[in-house]
C-alpha cells in the first residue's frame, strides 16, 4: 500500500538530494495523496475500459457496462463527479461519525446510530454475501475510490477510502429509513449521559407534516388514452437528496430513476417492463419494551417470564470535535434480547426492537430494478425486508398495484403497539413476519387508479380500497391527510390520462386544508364584524372570501392563508394529549368546529401585522415571498434576499398541495425559501416502448460552476418537464459528453 511520501535524510549529499527530488516530481501525484495500491489502481483502470458514461444535455449520466458490477462502478463514479460531498456525508452519518465533523452536538445522534446499526454485522454480511452481491459491493467501493484517486484535489472531510460493506449499513434508500419506535435523542442522551431525566411523552405515529411526504399514483389502461398503464413518481424530500440517473448492462440491467447519493440501486424509477414509487410508510415496524431491571453487585439483570436474564453490555467509543481537537468518549451501552436500552421512563428502562439494516433489504432493492413484470416484482417483495416504504407499482402488461409496508412483524393485535409494551413476558414477542399476501394491498382495482400520499391505505383506490376492519391496527396507524383527500378526488374524477395529463394532476395546487379552516375563519369574522377590535381585518377577509383556495404566484390570499394557518397548526396537531388518536384531517375539523372567534381572528391579525412590518404592505402575492434559490451547493444551503431567486407558486404538502414546496424564512431573510418537497418527479407510460418525462430540483450537479447546477430551476418552479432519454439511440441524439471513468 502506498502511503504519503516523506523525504528526510540529513546525510544525503546535495547531488543525491537533487536526484531524489527530481524523481519525486515524476512520481504520480495521485499516489502521493491517496492510500491506494498499484494493483488496485491497475484493476480500476482495466475495469473502467468496460464502462462508458454518456452525459446528456441535462447532465444526466447514462452508465453502460458489460456487467452489472461495471454499471455499478460507473454509477458511483458519476455520482461522485456530481456531488461527492453528499455521497460521503450519507456514509459518515450511517457510520455514526458525524460528531467528528460537527462536534459534540452530534454525539448522541452518533450513539443512536452505533447502537442500532452495527458495522460488525455489516462486515459479516459482506463476507457471507453471495458472489453476485459481493461483486456489486466491491464495484460500489471501487467506483468511489477510483474517483478519489483520479481527483486528488477532492478533499474528503473524513472518509478517504470507502469500504465495500458500507452499503450494508443502509440497505434502504429512504430518507427516513431509521426507526427507533417512540424514543427521542434527548431521552437517549439523558440515559447515557447522566443528565436529569427528560419528561417522557410518547411520540405520535402521525408524521410531522411540514417537511415530509411523497406522492405515488398509478392508473390502469382503462383510464388512459393509450391503453397503457401510467405511473407517477413524486418523492418529497430535502432538495438535492437524490440525483437522476440511468444504468444499463449486458446482464439485463436497464433502469432509470432517482438514486440516493452513495447507493448503487435505483430507489424510485422504472425499467423496460415496470416501475415503482416508494412513499414513506408509517406502519409500526419498531417497538419499545418496558424492561424490569435489577442490579446485583456490578451486574444488571432483567426479568423475563419470571426468570432473570443478564443485561448485556457493549463498549462504544465515539469521537467528537471540540475546539479543533478530536476527543474520544466511551459509553457502556446496554442490551436485552429485544434490543438496545435507549431511554428511562418512570424508573423503567426502555429497550427498542427494530430491523434497521438487513442484507435481504439490499438484495430486494437490487432485484426490483431487474424485475420483468408483476410476478418478478412480487417475488422480490416476498423477501419482506423493506421496513420503511409503501410501494406503488405499474407495468407494461397493464397491471397496477399497491403494498402498504413490507416488513411487518406479527404481533398480538389486542395490545396497543403504539406505546411501550411489557418486556418481561414472552406474550409481547414478535411472532415472525406477516406474509406478503397478508399485508394491506390492492392489485388491479376496479376503480382503475391508486394513490398514496403517506396517508391511510383505506382510501388508496376509492371504493376498491382495503377495509380497515380486516387488518390489525399496527399495520396502518397513520390516518388521512389533505394531500390524500386531494389526490383521491382528482384521480377518481379524471379519465383519458396521458403523461401530460398525469403531470397536470400531480401539479394540482388546491389547498384542501382551507376547505375546512377558511369557513371557520369567515364565520368568526362575521360573528365579530361589529367589534371594532377586528375592523382592520375587513380587506384581508374580503381577499380570502374571493379566493379559490389554490396556491399561485400571483395570489395574495395564499400568502395570508398560509401565514395564518401556520400559527394555528401546532395547536391543531396537539389535540388533547398523547392518547388523542385522530389524524390531522379530523383534528383540523375538530379545531375548526370548536376554536373561539378570538383565537382565529387574533392569529390573522398577527399575520397581517407581521407582513406589514416585514414588507410595508400585507398585500404580497405568494410568489413574491415564496422563493427558490440555490447559491452554494453546500450541504446546508445559504439564502440571501439580496441575491437572485425565483418565485414559486407551490405550497407545502401540509395544506394539500400535491407539488410540495416547503419554505420558511431563514436568519437574516424576510423572504421564504424552499428547502423540501418535490425533488425528482417523473411520469412514465408503459407500452411497447417506454415514454416518460421528468424534472429535478435545480439540476443534476452540486458543483456551482457546472452548467447543470441550476439549469432546471426555472422549469422546477413552473412544473415544466423534460423528456426522459431512456433508450440509447435517443441518448446519442443529445450527447454532451462521452467518456470512460477516469478520463
Amino acid at each position: 500500500m502506498v502511503q504519503n511520501v516523506y523525504i528526510h535524510n540529513p546525510i544525503l549529499k546535495c547531488g543525491t538530494m537533487k536526484k531524489s527530488i527530481f524523481l519525486l516530481f515524476l512520481f504520480p501525484l495521485q499516489l502521493l495523496s491517496q492510500p491506494f495500491s498499484k494493483k488496485e489502481i491497475n484493476q480500476w483502470q482495466q475495469q473502467s475500459k468496460k464502462i462508458t458514461i454518456t452525459r446528456d444535455n441535462w447532465g444526466i449520466p447514462h452508465v453502460y457496462g458489460k456487467s452489472d458490477a461495471d454499471a455499478v462502478f460507473g454509477l458511483l463514479y458519476a455520482q461522485c463527479e456530481d456531488d461527492f460531498k453528499r455521497v460521503e456525508m450519507n456514509y459518515v452519518e450511517k457510520l455514526g461519525r458525524m460528531a467528528e465533523i460537527k462536534g459534540e452536538s452530534e454525539l448522541y445522534n452518533d450513539l443512536q446510530i452505533r447502537m442500532i446499526i452495527d458495522s460488525a454485522d455489516a462486515i459479516k454480511d459482506y463476507q457471507n454475501s453471495p458472489a453476485w452481491l459481493k461483486q456489486l459491493l466491491n464495484a460500489y467501493a471501487d467506483g468511489i475510490n477510483y474517483y478519489l484517486y483520479k481527483h486528488p484535489n477532492t478533499q474528503p472531510v473524513l472518509l478517504t477510502r470507502f469500504q465495500p460493506w458500507y452499503p450494508l449499513l443502509w440497505t434502504d434508500g429512504s430518507i427516513g429509513a431509521i426507526d427507533v419506535a417512540d424514543v427521542t435523542i434527548n431521552e437517549l442522551k439523558s440515559f447515557y449521559s447522566g443528565d436529569a431525566p427528560v419528561t417522557a411523552a410518547v411520540a405520535s405515529k402521525e408524521p410531522d407534516p411540514l417537511p415530509g411526504g411523497s406522492n405515488g399514483f398509478a392508473v390502469a389502461p382503462a383510464k388512459t388514452a393509450s391503453g397503457n398503464a401510467i405511473l407517477y413518481i413524486n418523492p418529497h424530500v430535502t432538495f438535492y437528496f437524490r440525483p437522476e440517473v440511468a444504468v444499463q448492462s449486458e446482464e439485463g440491467l436497464h433502469a432509470y430513476g432517482a438514486v440516493t447519493w452513495g447507493q448503487f440501486f435505483i430507489y424510485q424509477g422504472f425499467n423496460e417492463h415496470c416501475g415503482w414509487m416508494h412513499t414513506s410508510s408509517y406502519s409500526d415496524v419498531a417497538d419499545s419494551y418496558i424492561e424490569k431491571v435489577s442490579k446485583t453487585g456490578d451486574a444488571f439483570f432483567y426479568e423475563y417470564d419470571k426468570k432473570l436474564k443478564p443485561v448485556s453490555q457493549k463498549q462504544i467509543t465515539l469521537k467528537y470535535l471540540l475546539n479543533g481537537k478530536l476527543l474520544t468518549k466511551t459509553i457502556t451501552a446496554y442490551y436485552t434480547h429485544h434490543g438496545p436500552i435507549m431511554a428511562k421512563r418512570n424508573g423503567n428502562w426502555i429497550s427498542v426492537k427494530a430491523n434497521n439494516r438487513s442484507i435481504k433489504g439490499i438484495i430486494q432493492s437490487w432485484q426490483r430494478t431487474k424485475a420483468k413484470g408483476y410476478d418478478d416484482f412480487k417475488k422480490s417483495m416476498e423477501l419482506l425486508a423493506n421496513t420503511s416504504n409503501n410501494t406503488v407499482y405499474a407495468d407494461d402488461k397493464g397491471n397496477i398495484a399497491y403494498w402498504h409496508g413490507n416488513f411487518m412483524p406479527r404481533r398480538d393485535s389486542k395490545l396497543n403497539w403504539s406505546k411501550p409494551v411489557d418486556g418481561s413476558t414472552s406474550a409481547t414477542e414478535w411472532n415472525g413476519l406477516h406474509s406478503l399476501d397478508e399485508l394491506i394491498q390492492v392489485h388491479n382495482p376496479a376503480t382503475g387508479w391508486i394513490q398514496n400520499c403517506n396517508s391511510t391505505p383505506f382510501t388508496v383506490s376509492g371504493t376498491s380500497s382495503p377495509k380497515k376492519e380486516n387488518f390489525p391496527a399496527y399495520m396502518a396507524p397513520n390516518g388521512e391527510n389533505f394531500r390524500g383527500i386531494n389526490a383521491a378526488k382528482i384521480l377518481g374524477n379524471t379519465n383519458q390520462y396521458t403523461i401530460d395529463k398525469m403531470i397536470g394532476s400531480g401539479y394540482d395546487t388546491h389547498l384542501a386544508a382551507f376547505d375546512i379552516l377558511l369557513p371557520a375563519l369567515l364565520k368568526a369574522y362575521q360573528a365579530k364584524q361589529n367589534d371594532t377590535s377586528w375592523q382592520s381585518l375587513s380587506d384581508p377577509i374580503k381577499t380570502l372570501t374571493a379566493w379559490d383556495k389554490n396556491s399561485a404566484e400571483t395570489s395574495v390570499a395564499t400568502t395570508i392563508a398560509i401565514e395564518w394557518a401556520q400559527k394555528l397548526w401546532p395547536t391543531i396537531l396537539k389535540g388533547t394529549g398523547v392518547d388523542d388518536t385522530p389524524d390531522q384531517v379530523e383534528k383540523t375539523k375538530r379545531f375548526a368546529a370548536t376554536a373561539s372567534p378570538e383565537i382565529l381572528l387574533q392569529a390573522l391579525s398577527t399575520s397581517i401585522n407581521e407582513l406589514i412590518k416585514k414588507f410595508g404592505d400585507w398585500q404580497k402575492p405568494w410568489g413574491e415571498i415564496n422563493r427558490y434559490q440555490r447559491l452554494t451547493g453546500d450541504l446546508t444551503e445559504k439564502f440571501d434576499d439580496t441575491k437572485s431567486s425565483i418565485p414559486c407558486g407551490f405550497a407545502a404538502s401540509t395544506w394539500g398541495c400535491l407539488p410540495s414546496f416547503v419554505s420558511r424564512p431563514y436568519p437574516g431573510t424576510k423572504l421564504r425559501y424552499g428547502y423540501n418537497g418535490n425533488s425528482f418527479i417523473c411520469a412514465v407510460e408503459f407500452g411497447k416502448k417506454i415514454k416518460a418525462k421528468s424534472l429535478l430540483a435545480g439540476g443534476e450537479s452540486g458543483n456551482i460552476n457546472s452548467t447543470h447546477f441550476a439549469d432546471q430551476a426555472l422549469m422546477y418552479t413552473k412544473g415544466q418537464f423534460k423528456d426522459v432519454l431512456f433508450y440509447k439511440e435517443d441518448v446519442l441524439k443529445h450527447v454532451e459528453k462521452t467518456y470512460h471513468p477516469g478520463e
